[in-house]
């Protein structure tokens, strides 16, 4: 063999490849964050969802009971004296505080889940009268 057939070469130098790891290194350290803060804002409509069917379910109760936390009320039971119910995919849990003429609804996250690192919208509140809230560093961006 001559030497002219080993100066070419057909692969990739080390610089070349510490190089674009780098680069794919950098894209992803800045595309990750921001694709799973989109995912916890696209799973907060689970949490608003279930809050809006329970009360419903309540408000279907005060028609029938004349009141929100009659025994007869499953849907008063299944959130109050410390029950919770969790959503569809067990990223947030639902309790709430009944009277016969008030109640509150309180949405958090399930801890290990991907929304416990939630810091824009910590919590959801909903009450009788459709006030609603949350906590966290966008507040008042969560509904």
């Amino acid at each position: 063999m001559n030497k002219s057939s080993f100066s070419k070469s057909c692969g990739f130098t080390l610089i070349e490849v510490i190089i674009v790891v780098a680069i794919v290194g950098i894209l992803a350290a800045i595309a990750y964050p921001s694709y799973m803060e989109s995912v916890r804002k696209s799973n907060r409509s689970e949490a608003k969802a279930e809050m809006n069917d329970v009360a419903q379910r309540l408000q279907r109760c005060f028609t029938a009971f004349s009141s929100y936390d009659d025994a007869s009320c499953t849907a008063a039971s299944d959130i109050s004296n410390g029950n919770t119910l969790a959503t569809e995919n067990n990223y947030y849990s639902i309790s709430g505080v009944l009277t016969a003429t008030t109640y509150t609804l309180t949405a958090m996250p399930q801890s290990g889940s991907v929304q416990a690192g939630d810091n824009d919208c910590a919590s959801f509140t909903l009450t009788q009268a459709g006030v609603k809230g949350a906590t966290g560093s966008s507040s008042d961006d969560c509904w």
